[in-house]
């Protein structure tokens, strides 16, 4: 069964200096018929103004995965982490037991663009944690490349919860097909361009849910930017 949900289906918030849109339920944006796809608990994709960013707050219990499109994310934590993100890197954050950060856009005059992803985590109250690797588009052309994963396989960064993220860059002939375990779900979020995923026609924001099927095949792109999740249902 595929679930198609379209980008301007979103939540929406503009706060001036951000501008975000929300897959899921998140701050003041509630909808119980979108609270996450199995563990799976939020995308946002948010647009940052030069010069501000998000103050020192705290996470607890949540695998936190960043990935920038454009511009840079500073990013300091109470682990004693600082770090400057850009595209291609993928950040993993444990929040696990508790953990105080902040995140600012750190590019010199422009927006600074990334999807922030939240995971259930397997446990509760683990150490905090803190993993940051790149991923060039010559890794992403033309197939799924993995950048995170439970057990850190192929050089993925390791989320402690049961799920899998997969990113791919896809144009004119260039297709994939991933597989997928029985009883597991997929969730495709297209970040730019479009493409067609299982049939469906997708475009920058759009995302299909898939159950009970057997694979996730991605074909007919058009300068396609894609994130594939492999989840617990």
């Amino acid at each position: 069964m595929i679930t198609l949900r379209r980008s301007a289906e979103r939540g929406h918030a503009d706060h001036g200096w951000l501008k975000s849109f929300h897959s899921f339920s998140f701050a003041d944006y509630m909808d119980p018929r979108h609270m996450g796809v199995g563990n799976l608990r939020v995308i946002n994709e948010d647009r940052i103004a030069p010069g501000t960013g998000f103050g020192t707050h705290g996470h607890r219990d949540m695998e936190i995965v960043s990935y920038v499109l454009s511009g840079a994310l500073g990013h300091r934590d109470s682990l004693g982490n600082g770090a400057r993100i850009v595209p291609g890197d993928v950040q993993r954050m444990s929040a696990g037991s508790g953990i105080r950060h902040s995140e600012f856009n750190v590019a010199e005059q422009a927006e600074t663009h990334f999807l922030q992803i939240w995971l259930l985590p397997d446990t509760k109250d683990i150490a905090p944690g803190y993993e940051q690797k790149h991923f060039s588009a010559d890794d992403k052309r033309g197939h799924l490349r993995l950048v995170a994963s439970r057990d850190g396989r192929d050089g993925a960064v390791t989320v402690h919860a049961d799920a899998s993220i997969h990113a791919g860059l896809f144009d004119g002939d260039e297709a994939a097909e991933l597989a997928l375990a029985p009883g597991r779900l997929a969730y495709v979020h297209v970040v730019r361009g479009a493409v067609q995923v299982n049939g469906e026609s997708l475009q920058a924001g759009d995302a299909v849910t898939l159950r009970d099927e057997t694979s996730v095949r991605l074909a007919q792109g058009k300068d396609a930017e894609v994130l594939v999740f492999d989840l617990a249902a």
